[in-house]
């Protein structure tokens, strides 16, 4: 249980002394980047999944 203990102590030690926290302004920043990012490959698959499916009907429909 004590090394437990140290884990933590170390682990929190670690959190507020050594690790460079990003400013707001970086934080925002980034987090539109993420939201554009996950909008623009949202998206394209979308759009891979609705050609897809249209020619998998057309090939369903030459073949049935």
């Amino acid at each position: 249980m004590a090394k437990f203990g140290s884990y933590i102590q170390a682990a929190y030690d670690e959190l507020v002394h050594k690790v460079t926290w990003p400013t707001w302004d970086v934080l925002q920043q980034t987090t539109i980047i993420v939201l554009v990012s996950l909008v623009i490959l949202t998206l394209m698959i979308f759009g891979m999944d609705f050609v897809s499916e249209k020619v998998l009907t057309l090939l369903y429909s030459i073949i049935g």
